[in-house]
């Protein structure tokens, strides 16, 4: 995964330049371990989540849930039918046979009702307490490290050199979603404005809902933020947002994972495993540099 924050352009003295020229030091140490810290406390919380999730595996809209109310937008659940056990998906009242999948799965003989598959989650058996020891634990380090982070990035500039879009940028966006759709990519230090905006997105919408939505639902939060859960629509309503904002940072991770093969695996890979990433070679006759980067 390719790195969401840049390093200076600086080079320590461990770092020193090699001979070609196209070979330039991206991603600092820092960078790398940040990088690497937030994709593993994702993947623990997403599967531990998930295990979590299976404890009550519905969706509401408002404060309040049960069978008194009808709020659910999302549920996965069995039922029994003509032709045995069956597992669905229910999204706004359209039920979706999901067998095997949600709902129910398991070896075949052995299959059980639950949301997500044991192969989804963690643990792999159904085991509460330790889901939420796994989730709480690896939240912490990712909140830890990302305001660490942005304090960081304010102090050194990085974040308004780095990563805030310009105007420059924004009139190369059309250019740079055709590029991407033509899987056209230029290999620069500067990030493109398709990378700015995605990674914006993550650093400064979706992570930092996931953690206020994450914190509105602990009811030890209540007394310490009284007003947090009100301001998110109650409870219920900040578990569905919770939920809406790991599949969006999925989304993210499977269009970053396309993104990095289409550009160059092991040039992604190197650079975020050892900081050094491999540019464009510089254009003939003296012409100008694309500024824009896979």
């Amino acid at each position: 995964m390719e790195s969401v924050a840049r390093s200076q352009s600086t080079v320590g003295p461990d770092t020193a330049a090699p001979k070609d020229a196209t070979l330039i030091y991206r991603q600092s140490r820092w960078t790398r371990l940040t990088h690497w810290l937030w994709a593993i406390s994702l993947f623990f919380m997403l599967l531990s989540g998930l295990q979590i999730f299976n404890a009550r595996p519905q969706l509401y809209i408002g404060k309040e849930s049960g069978f008194a109310y009808d709020n659910t937008i999302f549920a996965i659940g069995a039922e029994n039918t003509a032709n045995g056990p069956r597992g669905y998906t229910e999204i706004f009242g359209k039920r979706f046979d999901t067998t095997g999948v949600l709902g129910w799965s398991g070896p075949v003989g052995r299959e059980t009702s639950r949301a997500f598959p044991s192969w989804a989650t963690i643990p792999s058996y159904y085991d509460l307490g330790t889901a939420r020891v796994v989730h709480f634990f690896f939240a912490w380090i990712l909140t830890t490290t990302l305001v660490v982070w942005l304090i960081a990035s304010l102090v050194n500039g990085h974040l308004r050199r780095d990563l805030a879009p310009r105007i420059g940028d924004l009139r190369r966006l059309p250019r740079d979603i055709v590029d991407h759709a033509k899987l056209k990519f230029h290999h620069t230090r500067e990030y493109n404005t398709l990378q700015k905006m995605a990674y914006g997105g993550v650093m400064f919408v979706l992570l930092p809902l996931m953690i206020i939505t994450g914190l509105a639902m602990s009811p030890s939060m209540n007394a310490v933020l009284p007003f947090l859960n009100d301001l998110l629509g109650g409870r219920q309503t900040a578990r569905t947002i919770h939920f809406i904002v790991m599949l969006l940072l999925i989304a993210f991770f499977i269009i970053h994972i396309l993104m990095i093969f289409a550009a160059g695996p092991i040039n992604e890979l190197r650079s975020i495993i050892t900081g050094w990433y491999r540019t464009d070679p510089p254009p003939a006759h003296g012409g100008k540099a694309p500024q824009r980067s896979a």
